[in-house]
Formats: C-alpha cells, structure tokens, sequence
C-alpha cells in the first residue's frame, strides 16, 4: 500500500556560517547530513534518537559561530553603525594612513603578544612616594574670604586669548587677580580666535555652574555685570611680565574703587609665578579643580577614553607636527627636501612669526633641544624604552605638515595607533567639528586618563598635563630628554642595544616621578604642584 503525500519526507535547512562549514572535513559532513538506510525496525527509534543529537550539535555549532564571527564579540565597538557602510579602500596608496578613520578601530590583542605588552615594563607607573593633593589654605586666607566673595561692588572682566590651553592658563590668572584685588569675576570673554575662528563661549567649553560652586570661597563669580555697572570701559593693555600682587594692587586698586569695573587682557603669562603659598593653592584649586569641561565634552572624551582603555592601557602622544609649529620653532620636519623648502620660504615671507634666537641654524636648534620630534624620533624613542609592538596609541594634536603619511613611522611600527576621528562613533564629533577648543579639550581628557602620556614637544598642552598628572597621583609622563639623546640619534654605528641602553638611562629621571619646584621664579605650580598643592607623610622628598 502507497504512503500518503502527508507522510513524505521533508526537508530541514539550517543557516551555518561559512567559516564553520570550512573547518569540518567532507567525511564529518557527511556523515552529519546522509541519512542512513533503515535496517530493522528495531533500529527506528535509536536512528531517530542519533539524527536528533546530531541536527542538535550541528544547531548549537552554528549559533556558536554566528555570535563569533556575525556578531564579533571580540571588538568592544564598531566604528560604523548599522546603517552605515565602511569604505572600501582600494588602493595601496591609501592604505595604512589614510584609511586611519576608516577602519573599524579594535585593540583585538594576538595571541601571546597581549600578555607580553600588558606585562612589559613600559607601563609600570613611578613612585608617587605617598604626596596627593593638598590644599589646605591658611586661617587669615580663610578670615578674609568671607569679606571677598560678599563684594558686590567690584568687578573684574578678562579677555582671555589663543587655544584651548593658553585660556585655561589665563582663567587661572584671572581667579588669582580677581581675589588679589577683593573683587567679584565676571565669567571670562573667550575672544574668537582669528586663526580657527572658534567662537565657542566659557559654557560651551567648562562647566560653568561647577566653576562657580568650586570657588564660592575664595572669589564670587558672577555670569554678567549688574545694570548698575554697565557702561563704556577703557580696556587696559597688558601687564608687564611676572607681576607681583603688590604691583596689582598699587596699579589697579584704585581705580577699581572708584569706577567699580576693571576690564582686563592680554595676561598670558604675566602674572608672578613665585606668589604667596595661599594663592599657590588657589591656582592650583582653579586648574585642577574648577575648571572642568562641560558635561557634553566631558562625556565624549570619557567614552573615547574608555574605549581606548577597553582592551588594556593606552599610550597618549601629543604630536606636534602642524605647519605653523615648524615655522615658529625655526626647525624643519624633515619629510622631504619639499617639505623642508615650503617651511623654509614660509619663515622668508613671514620672519616675525619665529619665536626666538632667530641667530641660530635650523642644526644648532635641534641639537639644543628645542625642535618637535617628527614621527622618525618618535618611534626610536618609544621603542627604545620598551613599548611594545601591540601597544594602544592615542595621537592627539592637529593635522601634521605632509598629512597622515608624515606619520608612516609610527604607524607601521605600532599598528594599534588612533585619533579621535578614528574612535568616535559616526556623528559624535559632528556638533563640536568646528569648535577647534571642544576638539582640544577631548583630546586633552583622553590624554589625562591614559596609562602613559608623552609630548613630542613642550607646549601649554603638555605643561597642563604634566601638573594635572602630578596631581592625579604621579601618573607616567615621559618627557623626551632631547638636548642629550638626539646626537645619539644621528649615531648610525651604535648598536641598537647599546642605544637603547643609553636612551632609558637619560629618561630613569623623567617618567614623572615627584619633582620640588624649586626654582619657584621659573617653575609654575600648576606644572610642578609640589609642596604648595600636594603633601604626604614626611612633606618632603627623599
């Protein structure tokens, strides 16, 4: 008798990625897809019990492999979101810079040579030797306070000027002259800066209502002036270098009485560093404390920072290689006689934007120090002191002169090497993509919290990074001993263990171990915070 149509066989599919069907043998498939023949009745139920195991196996491998390879747990993020296509990038020419934004940003560690990284000792953190903040004001500083932040009838107005780290600096000053002279702050005018035409505000970059409350006992700051001071001020010109709290008083105290506003700029650098251990303190508690950024820009640099921080530590550089620092430094980025050519006939048509000791050759300034390094020192002072291979680097700073191939060096010697357009999320940088201080200052939040931080070159960027470290507990900071290791640079016949050896030698001093500013007429507290800002058991260094 004929079986039914209803009873006939059907056939079961099941979806297996491509990359599981390629690691079983043809033998093995088989033997899971052929069904053997009936022999007995007797058997029926034992066939049926294995086809169900097998079918099963097979469900739970291929589920396995969809989640490996479809969904990739192994990367923390995707760069492109799921509506977004990645690029294709074709070319050679193209391939290992200029797809930097491209390519979907993974610290996948290999095999071996995670472990070896993590355990290298290039990540080993110096001996804070037990300081951390300390700010504790003296008891006629605190007695005068309370007169200070009730004024309501002076007021101080700065206009503070240049990037992101030269207005901190000026903000800092600004706090400092506003509770010399026992007047309230108007919240600082960040003037547009001509060259990246920013026209971001104080809110836009700091959080204001923060900054406000951290200082709410040292100097009142207040977001405009009231109607009753409101009227055409003359602004004065800027101070004379290294003013002193007593040449603040004697020049404006008096007029600031009478009128009632002082309007301020111009004070990069003007005010003393060697200043009362009370007003130490409050520079410090303004740079460190007060001026943190905004809630959008602290949130986005934290999550690039967490990010980068996802797979293990993270190396932040600051590269400058930017066009203008070549020509104001007076040095050369040797890329290629081109190169060296257009900073050349730069600095011929435009002679005063050359910083200083305009009499020394282009040789005589890299010999003494006061040259970036290009991405060539870069790589041979990483390597030399012992960063690994795998190593997670974060490159902030601008676009280098010669574009993401100045950097080749780098990147083929530590290929894990990201910017914030490489890690950012499609669309999250957009609101701030024009706001070249919001940009700096994700840069400088990425910088702060990772495991190492090094300059290829002093600046106000690496200045405040390197207090702001100290103060966060001595966290690595590697500064480039360039005045002594660069002629064993040029040293082609030294062996590279012998030049390793005498490169970690001249840095055993310089990773950001706890330094005395000593010389307090040159070393600004808020670079060097010991002993004014910070203090442990002994107060001392040993």
């Amino acid at each position: 008798m004929a079986k039914s149509k209803n009873n006939a066989k059907k056939l079961s599919y099941i979806s297996v990625p491509s990359q599981i069907i390629n690691s079983i043998s043809s033998t093995s498939l088989n033997s899971l897809l052929d069904s053997p023949k009936k022999s007995s009745r007797n058997n029926t139920k034992f066939l049926r019990s294995q086809r169900l195991w097998w079918f099963f196996i097979l469900f739970l491998v291929g589920f396995i492999g969809m989640l490996t390879f479809g969904l990739n747990l192994d990367t923390p993020f995707s760069l492109f979101s799921c509506g977004t296509t990645q690029p294709n990038l074709s070319t050679h020419s193209k391939s290992h810079l200029s797809g930097l934004r491209h390519v979907q940003f993974s610290a996948k560690v290999e095999s071996g040579d995670g472990e070896v990284g993590e355990k290298s000792g290039f990540w080993k953190q110096p001996n804070g030797l037990g300081y951390k903040a300390c700010l504790g004001f003296s008891r006629d500083y605190r007695r005068v306070s309370e007169g200070v932040v009730k004024n309501r009838r002076k007021y101080l107005m700065v206009v503070v000027s240049g990037g992101l780290n030269q207005q901190r600096n000026q903000i800092v000053d600004a706090v400092v002259i506003a509770r010399i002279l026992g007047a309230a702050l108007v919240v600082p005018i960040l003037q547009v800066n001509v060259i990246w035409g920013d026209e971001s505000e104080f809110a836009d970059i700091f959080d204001l209502e923060h900054f406000k409350r951290v200082l709410a006992n040292d100097v009142l700051v207040v977001s405009a002036l009231p109607s009753t001071h409101l009227m055409a001020r003359k602004v004065e010109g800027s101070p004379p270098l290294h003013v002193t709290p007593s040449w603040i008083r004697s020049r404006y105290l008096r007029r600031l009485n009478k009128e009632g506003v002082l309007l301020l700029r111009g004070l990069d650098s003007r005010l003393s560093k060697d200043l009362p251990s009370d007003l130490q303190k409050l520079r410090c508690k303004v740079a460190f404390n007060a001026l943190r950024f905004a809630k959008p820009v602290q949130e986005l640099g934290d999550k690039i920072s967490e990010r980068m921080a996802s797979k293990g530590p993270y190396l932040a550089l600051h590269l400058r290689m930017e066009k203008d620092v070549w020509v104001r430094t007076g040095c050369l980025p040797g890329l290629s006689p081109e190169f060296d050519e257009i900073i050349t006939n730069e600095r011929i048509q435009r002679p005063e934007l050359l910083t200083g000791r305009s009499n020394m050759t282009y040789l005589e300034r890299k010999m003494a120090g006061l040259c970036p390094l290009n991405a060539m020192d870069v790589t041979r002072l990483l390597k030399a002191l012992g960063a690994p291979k795998n190593a997670r680097i974060y490159w902030a700073g601008g676009q280098p002169l010669g574009g993401k191939e100045a950097l080749l060096p780098l990147v083929q010697e530590f290929p894990h090497f990201y910017s914030k357009e490489d890690i950012a999320l499609p669309g999250e940088l957009e609101p701030f993509s024009k706001k070249a201080s919001i940009m700096a200052a994700i840069d400088y939040i990425v910088s702060e919290k990772s495991d190492v931080f090094m300059p290829s070159h002093g600046g106000n960027m690496g200045h405040a990074l390197q207090g702001h470290r100290a103060y966060a507990g001595h966290k690595k900071y590697i500064t480039p001993n360039k005045r002594h290791m660069l002629s064993h640079f040029l040293n082609s016949s030294l062996p590279e263990e012998e030049f390793n050896r005498i490169v970690k030698e001249l840095h055993q001093d310089a990773l950001g171990q706890p330094e005395l500013r000593t010389s307090k007429a040159v070393r600004d507290v808020t670079k060097y915070p010991i002993p004014e800002c910070m203090c442990n058991d002994s107060h001392a260094l040993s």
